[in-house]
């Protein structure tokens, strides 16, 4: 197992703690939080398995996400809260790669596209830097969202709580979408790690009733058993859409670098990445990001279904081969919200799939189909009252 070392914004003179560069040594930064390191100790060992002739050094640092844990995510006026200072390193050279939770990141520059351009909807989404690019993505864990109860508590799900049970979250994405389905609810901003989040929901003085996070953290960090329901856009699922990109890990390069582009290509999952590739074109097209109320659900249908989680069902896992002549579909299912529930636009559209511009191309139409259905109004509304998502913490 790799160590992981701190890495610096700005290279200290060479120690023990500067990473290696030589052709037969990859650096690997991340972020120094526990779910972090637990993730790209995942892309380690997948690359030591793959590649058994290279050594590999992780690096973690903490970023400015990190180091403010008081300031509500959506009140900060950066969209790269968790990636600047790595990006900073891996353009210097000093990391060969960095890996990602791809939630709320590689979000390309805006496009034309006919009649159709947004980028006066909401301000310019998080792209890479141009001398950067994503070298590959992994299988996807499981991309849905989990309620967590606090413990002795009798409720089972959201449909259960009773009203004023207090929801944690900071995600505006989360809390819009439970005003919507369950307006008798309140909410209230949690940060720090997932440990620290639970220890906030298990202090038997906390006014947390419940939290909502993310069930591949979960489940990665062995806490699975924690997880009282599993949420997604079924009737039973509380009917709430998870992020773009939410439970897939992305690996950052520099563009040119073909050494580390062959490495890193024999980790991709085609079904992730063009799943994740319409999810993230949709995004890019409604230019939202962390702080806007953009829920998706994709799910690949045309093969048999399998169970996961506490029940659920999910066709054809994404990395699954399809069977001899099965045609490949992709059923996508978007949402934009009100800050306060009350307004919403939801579309669903399935279609045959297999090219990274197939992909592209599909998550433009589902953001065309919602603005046309409204969603474009919702979104410049937010835009143009982004003081009232400072307010959400009291809401």
């Amino acid at each position: 197992m790799a160590s992981a070392t701190p890495v610096q914004a700005t290279p200290p003179p060479p120690t023990n703690n500067t990473p290696t560069r030589t052709k037969t040594t990859v650096n690997l930064g991340t972020r120094r939080s526990k779910l972090a390191l637990v993730q790209t100790e995942i892309v380690h060992e997948a690359l030591q398995k793959a590649w058994p002739e290279y050594e590999y050094e992780i690096h973690a640092m903490s970023t400015m996400g990190d180091k403010n844990q008081v300031t509500p995510l959506h009140d900060f006026g950066a969209k790269s809260l968790w990636t600047h200072e790595l990006e900073a390193l891996l353009m210097e050279g000093n990391l060969d790669l960095v890996v990602h939770c791809l939630k709320g990141t590689f979000a390309p520059p805006p496009r034309l596209h006919g009649a159709l351009h947004l980028s006066t909807i909401l301000y310019m989404p998080t792209q890479l830097p141009p001398t950067c690019t994503v070298g590959s993505i992994l299988p996807r864990a499981d991309p849905r969202d989990a309620l967590v109860m606090k413990p002795h508590l009798p409720y089972s799900n959201l449909q259960s709580l009773p009203a004023n049970s207090i929801v944690g979250t900071s995600s505006v994405r989360r809390s819009a979408q439970i005003k919507r389905r369950f307006p008798h609810l309140r909410f209230a901003d949690v940060r720090g790690n997932v440990g620290t989040r639970l220890s906030k929901l298990d202090a038997e003085d906390g006014e947390y009733t419940c939290l909502v996070l993310a069930a591949a953290g979960l489940d990665r960090l062995g806490l699975g058993g924690r997880i009282t329901q599993y949420l997604d856009g079924s009737e039973g699922g509380g009917g709430i859409l998870h992020a773009v990109g939410q439970g897939a890990l992305g690996l950052e390069i520099r563009e040119g670098d073909e050494r580390i582009r062959e490495l890193v290509g024999k980790l991709g999952c085609k079904r992730t990445t063009l799943a994740c590739l319409a999810e993230r074109s949709l995004l890019r097209t409604l230019e939202g990001g962390c702080s806007v109320p953009i829920g998706v659900e994709t799910k690949w249908v045309g093969g048999e279904e399998r169970k996961v989680g506490k029940g659920e069902a999910e066709p054809v896992p994404p990395d699954e081969e399809v069977e001899e002549g099965e045609e490949e579909k992709l059923c996508m299912k978007a949402i934009v919200v009100s800050l306060d529930g009350t307004e919403s636009v939801e579309y669903d559209q399935t279609v045959p799939l297999s090219t990274k511009e197939q992909a592209d191309e599909f998550g433009w139409s589902v953001a065309q189909a919602l603005v046309e259905r409204g969603a474009g109004k919702i979104l410049e509304k937010i835009n143009l009252n982004r003081g009232i998502i400072g307010e959400q913490d009291g809401a």
